[in-house]
């Protein structure tokens, strides 16, 4: 660096530079030792902030005695720590990781919570159904699915599918194992008819087939069902049930065998089943199986698909299984009449059991008895078989060309979702330890000196690097030791996070540690830049914590893991690396070589010209003299690396400068450049108006932007792009847009006596958009409407017969039938439990009254009769009843007149189906509605709430982004409140905020730009950008704080210490951040890594463009202003040193023999702070203004030299008479410099004219005692002060200072 690009301070010898005033103890002296500032201030010197700088001192104060205990005992905290750390570490195996999505984005605490919990509690689980979904498009985008040989298509790959089986538990599974399919009612005797009926009521397939008579080869049964009698192999293909039921009533009352045939009538009857899909239009008119009855058997003409699906499809059970059009067919254009004219797409949904419900279905049987049952188990089963129903439609398409060749056909389920949501929320350990590994590669080469070996810091460095890993994994363990679970955002983000923002600690500390000589003690070190490390990473864990009181698990769970990780890594910063450094200064005492110091031996460095400017530099050089006259050399100390402090060759340069400098490497320091040229570059006025300019046009496009903003997380951004998962999700959103709800309805509620409220909160739906209608237009009916039809039914049969004379109010006849005694049974039901049965109600009781309400003094005992004895209306109704009814089975023959009561009703359900919900705002607009619909009601006293998908997953948009305007506006409270304590300057406080806020504005823009919306992952970021631009700020801040000068000098000399460790820790962040891009996850990429490096751009920008133009602008005033001089304090007063009891009792005269024998003895008893060689100035009081030295040689209190062995008394030739002043020969207490240095200063003293360097003061005390009569001592002291002038080339110069 030119001596002229140096910050200039007052110059008290005209031409001479005396470049210790450059040290940061004079331009930084808050920074370095703010006890030094207080003196300052005390005396008058200078004026400031006393309370900032005291508490800034206590401090420093702290971390010195830290730093010098660690450097005491760095092998035993080295060993405690890697003990300690790797006992943390282990916390790991217990980690628990939520990959469910209500477990990341469910608000605890609230609504929805209270709700699953109640779910939970009252029926066990919090799913109501599973489904496996399959879709089906044509390749061309433009083609239509509505034709034969689509639909055809469709079967074969559904009919291969639905047949896959998975062993498991000594056990096979099939579909017919776990689907969703109705009860089949139970008889009394007969076992065979029973077992007959079970097998042949199939599972509930939501499908198009279902129009045609090829549905049916979806319903099986796997094994063809035989009767006794009926020459016939019963499947659903050839199944007629009505007339099988004829036949086997026929024939078993010709053999004389009795049986309730008429139960089995009502129950097909009710449910609608008569001719099955006989009577149903095939797809292909020839086939041979076709039945007869098929109204186009034979036909030569294709079916029209479109017409026959339009206002959807029936099941084989009419009145329960209507499919409606919205959920099979997708993308439909219609003709003015509504009929489908095209269509994009087909879709078929499996509806499956739940896990609690198959294991409610297996717990009493044989098949398990032997395993252990349990609900896991019965969870394990049911992702097995949809896993490889996955894999066999895969398998199926690449065997089947043709249908590959003309279609796309997409499988989805729910256990693929949760594979999927818990593969990406495992962390990538290859990401991981390939982001580690570029980091250690950056953090060796960056910190490599190939011109300096010994001072090269890359070994301790790499061990930094991984220090922080480390740390970070010990912080993670503690995390699972503690309970808290991880998920995607703490696993995918959490690890590279902490291990940017830990490096930037490493670096701070090295850069200190790169202008440290080989004495300079760890302590020192630390009180330079421990607080700004701690200030640093106490903002940043402070916000953390402070947002870890945000109520979405996915963001609270981030923040206690970032924060509890930050205080590790802090901790390791400041007591384990510096354990570190000390084992390091110990190999650099020692000159070895920086890498494989234990392998090469000693760097000797090369002879150089080495300037004596001072006697510092002439300590470096001399003779030691030991006690028995031996004289020992020493090595030269090389120069400080202080960009400051550093003044390369001017003019012309000497020979020996250039063949120095021919021989070594090319050097580059951020720091010289920072004070060389970014800075000034940055200081322009042009710079600084197009800075400025730019960015207040970016903050205003981004506020603009962010209104634009939208909410959402679309699940097709949590599976990975080109997987047939995300290919079905981008093919459902786009054209169906289906989902299922529940609407429950909960305890504390009278059911009996308010049913008028339930259906009018049922008929409420109607005006929901989004719900799917049936082919009135109204909804379908529920577990109510059905109940009551059902008793509406009864009632009517019961009054006919009793018109009849089949019964009266004492009995039934044997002509009654089955229903007429069950109506008679229902209504002599009193529903008390003491008197239960009362026959005069048979006249005047009605089951059900005239406005449709049911009785409501035997609701109970009518619902026990219902569940049981009308089981397909029950099961497909999907009221989940809790408690689930009594059973009761109604045979004719039972004289027994008491129903069991069941138990009031804690939960109940109404399912309806979505449509048409394509994005986040349409999802947020259903919400809001069903929402206000639910505490409408919740008024009128009906307790109940919303239950599905749509729920679970985007409800947290409904609060979110006022949640994370509270948890923001919370971070950046506890932010103002901590930098304020921090920096001790609320103004500076202020700036380090406005600049945050515009950084987030600026993040919210780019969001926008880059199509990202709003979830809670993006909250994490941003709060995470908080704790992120804090930690780049501060630093800037406090280096601008702790500054003297006016502002643009304060800011060259922040950016001078601030630059090289910011960017060094940003492109470390960047390095761990773009390790996230290897993830296949979409999710990943683009939540996760693109918006972290627009939070590193951003930030690095604003803080390293904007900030400290923004500090040379409106920056706060120093913590400390010099009264004498305006860009550096006054020479400030030495350190008394204290002298031992041997030194005490030796005094001296004059005499240099005296002296050496004195400095021979102190050898051994010097304290280990203290270089005894240096002139002591314990009796020499603080020097008048007018004086004209510039102290240079005066040891300071916060001299950073270590002991060195006493001076011997030589000659040096340089210094000839002519350079003495006072006459007398040269003190003893200077050396010689070494030989090559007498040769080059000859050369110099013939090109340049003598030139003063320096004044040397060294006090020399005689004692004179005198005793009077009076027994009084008379001292009297005498210092005699020689000045010495050394001359020295001005060629080659390097300034060595201790400050």
């Amino acid at each position: 660096m030119d001596r002229d690009s140096l910050p200039r301070v007052p110059d008290t010898h005209g031409d001479v530079v005396d470049e210790k005033l450059f040290s940061d103890l004079y331009i930084r002296t808050s920074w370095v030792d703010a006890q030094v500032a207080l003196d300052q201030i005390d005396k008058g010197k200078a004026r400031g902030s006393r309370t900032a700088i005291y508490l800034r001192s206590v401090f420093q104060s702290h971390l010195e005695t830290l730093g010098s205990s660690v450097q005491k005992h760095a092998g035993k905290v080295l060993f405690v720590a890697i003990l300690v750390l790797s006992t943390f570490c282990v916390g790991l195996k217990s980690a628990q990781i939520h990959s469910k999505v209500h477990q990341l984005w469910i608000q605890e605490g609230g609504r929805l919570e209270s709700e699953l919990a109640y779910t939970q509690k009252t029926i066990g689980e919090d799913e109501s159904s599973t489904h496996q979904l399959l879709i089906q498009t044509a390749h061309d985008p433009n083609a239509s699915v509505l034709h034969p040989q689509a639909l055809l298509s469709h079967l074969e790959v559904l009919v291969k599918a639905t047949a896959v089986k998975v062993h498991m538990y000594d056990a096979e599974w099939g579909l017919r194992d776990m689907c969703n399919s109705p009860t089949t009612p139970t008889f009394e005797g007969h076992y065979y008819i029973e077992q007959i009926l079970k097998h042949l009521i199939p599972c509930s397939i939501i499908t198009p087939l279902d129009c045609f008579w090829e549905g049916s080869q979806l319903l099986g049964p796997e094994f063809p069902v035989n009767i006794p009698g009926l020459n016939q192999r019963l499947m659903w293909s050839t199944l007629n049930p009505a007339s099988v039921m004829q036949f086997m009533k026929q024939q078993m009352s010709d053999q004389k065998i009795s049986f309730d045939f008429e139960t089995v009538e009502q129950y097909l009857k009710r449910a609608a089943i008569g001719s099955g899909y006989m009577e149903k239009p095939c797809l292909n008119p020839l086939n041979p199986s076709c039945p007869e009855t098929a109204p186009n058997k034979n036909s030569t003409t294709p079916p029209d698909v479109g017409a026959i699906l339009s206002g959807g499809c029936y099941g084989y059970a009419a009145k329960h299984m209507h499919w409606p059009e919205q959920l099979i067919v997708g993308g439909a254009q219609r003709n003015r009449s509504g009929h489908l004219k095209k269509a994009q797409a087909l879709q078929t949904v499996v509806q499956l059991m739940t896990e609690k419900e198959m294991y409610d279905q297996w717990e009493d049987n044989y098949k398990v008895h032997h395993i252990g049952w349990t609900q896991e188990k019965a969870a394990e089963v049911l992702n097995a078989w949809q896993r490889n129903f996955s894999r066999e439609v895969e398998l199926l398409l690449r065997k089947q060309s043709r249908i590959a060749a003309n279609y796309d056909i997409y499988v989805f389920s729910s256990a693929a979702l949760d594979d999927i949501l818990a593969k990406f929320s495992h962390p990538s350990a290859l990401s991981i330890v390939i982001g580690v590994a570029v980091t250690v590669l950056y953090a060796f080469c960056t910190l490599l000196r190939w011109r300096d070996p010994v001072r090269g810091q890359s070994s301790v460095g790499v061990a930094g690097v991984l220090l922080m890993c480390f740390s970070t994994a010990a912080g993670l363990g503690l995390c699972a030791l503690m309970g808290i679970v991880f998920n995607a955002a703490s696993t995918q983000v959490v690890p590279f996070l902490a291990l940017g923002l830990g490096v930037d600690h490493i670096f701070m500390l090295t850069a200190a540690y790169a202008e440290s000589n080989r004495k300079e003690q760890t302590k020192l070190i630390l009180k330079k830049v421990g607080p700004s490390i701690l200030f640093s990473a106490c903002s940043t864990a402070g916000s953390f914590f402070a947002a870890a009181f945000i109520p979405v698990p996915a963001l609270k769970v981030f923040c206690l893991q970032a924060a509890i990780v930050m205080c590790f890594n802090l901790a390791a910063a400041l007591l384990v690396f510096p354990a570190m450094i000390s084992l390091d200064l110990r190999r650099r005492t020692a000159g070895r070589a920086d890498i494989f110091c234990c392998c090469f031996p000693v760097w000797k460095e090369q002879s150089k010209v080495m300037p004596m400017n001072n006697n510092n530099s002439l300590r470096g050089a001399r003779h030691v003299k030991n006690c028995n006259n031996n004289r020992v050399g020493l090595p030269p100390q090389p120069p400080s690396q202080n960009p400051l402090l550093e003044q390369h060759a001017s003019g012309v340069p000497s020979a020996s400068s250039k063949s120095s400098s021919s021989n070594s490497l090319p050097s580059f320091s951020l720091s010289s450049f920072a004070f060389e040229y970014y800075t000034p570059f940055l200081m322009r006025s042009w710079v600084k108006f197009l800075a400025v300019m730019g960015f207040l046009v970016a903050l205003i496009f981004s506020l603009y932007a962010s209104t634009k903003l939208q909410d959402g997380l679309d699940i097709i951004d949590l599976v990975p792009k080109h997987s047939n998962e995300h290919k079905f999700l981008d093919a459902q959103t786009r054209l169906f847009g289906f989902y299922s709800m529940y609407a429950v309805t909960q305890g504390n509620f009278e059911y009996p006596t308010q049913q008028q409220l339930l259906r009018d909160y049922h008929d409420a739906f109607v005006r929901v958009p989004h719900v799917i209608k049936n082919d009135n237009g109204g909804l379908p009916d529920f577990w109510l409407l059905l109940f009551r039809d059902w008793l509406s039914n009864l009632q009517r049969i019961f009054d006919d017969e009793i018109r009849d004379g089949r019964l009266n109010k004492e009995v039934w006849y044997p002509n009654a039938s089955s229903d007429a005694i069950l109506a008679y049974k229902l209504i002599v039901q009193t529903g008390h439990v003491d008197n239960p049965v009362d026959k005069e109600l048979v006249k005047t009781n009605r089951l059900v009254f005239s406005d449709g309400i049911i009785n409501p003094k035997a609701f109970y005992n009518y619902l026990s009769a219902w569940a049981t004895n009308d089981v397909f209306a029950y099961g497909a109704s999907q009221g989940k009843l809790y408690p689930e009814p009594r059973q009761y089975y109604h045979a004719p023959n039972e004289y027994d007149l008491k129903i069991p009561k069941s138990l009031p009703l804690v939960y109940a359900q109404m399912p309806f189906y979505l449509h048409g919900l394509t994005d986040t705002s349409q999802i947020k607009t259903l919400i809001g509605h069903i929402r206000d619909l639910s505490v409408k009601f919740e008024g009128f006293g009906l307790p109940n709430y919303p239950s599905g998908i749509p729920f679970i997953f985007w409800e947290q948009y409904m609060t979110l982004r006022s949640s994370l305007a509270m948890i923001l506006a919370c971070v950046l409270l506890a932010a103002l409140v901590l930098v304020s304590l921090l920096l001790l300057s609320v103004w500076a406080a202020v700036l380090v905020i406005l600049s945050v806020l515009a950084s987030l504005a600026q993040i919210f823009g780019a969001m926008t730009l880059l199509g990202i919306k709003l979830s809670a992952i993006p909250a994490v970021i941003l709060i995470l950008s908080v704790g992120m631009m804090l930690c780049f700020n501060v630093h800037i801040s406090l280096g601008f704080m702790t500054s003297l000068g006016n502002r643009q000098r304060r800011v060259h000399l922040a950016m001078q210490l601030s630059l090289g460790p910011l960017v060094h820790g940003m492109l470390t962040s960047g390095v761990a951040v773009f390790m996230l891009s290897t993830s296949p996850f979409e999710f990943v990429i683009r939540h996760f890594c693109f918006l972290l490096i627009v939070v590193l751009c951003v930030g690095a920008c604003n803080s390293l463009v904007v900030f400290p133009i923004l500090l040379s602008m409106l920056g706060p005033e120093a913590e400390l202003v010099p009264l004498e001089h305006p860009d550096r304090i006054s020479t400030p007063s030495p350190l008394p040193v204290r002298s031992s009891k041997r030194s005490n009792k030796s005094f001296s005269g004059n005499g240099s023999r005296s002296s050496s024998r004195n400095n021979c003895q102190k050898a051994h008893h010097y304290h280990k702070d203290v270089n005894i060689n240096d002139p002591s100035l314990t009796t020499i009081t603080e020097e008048p203004q007018s004086w004209k030295s510039s102290n240079s040689s005066i040891q300071m209190h916060n001299d950073w030299s270590a002991p060195a062995p006493p001076p011997a008394q030589t000659t040096n030739n340089f210094n000839n008479s002519n350079y003495q002043h006072g006459g007398g020969s040269r003190p003893a207490s200077y050396g010689a410099p070494p030989p090559a240095y007498h040769k080059a200063a000859q050369q110099q003293q013939q090109q340049y004219p003598p030139e003063l360097q320096s004044i040397v003061v060294q006090p020399e005390v005689t004692v004179e005692t005198t005793h009077s009569d009076s027994n009084t001592t008379k001292v009297t002291a005498t210092a005699n002060i020689k000045v010495e002038l050394v001359t020295p080339g001005r060629a080659v110069r390097s300034y060595n200072f201790t400050s």
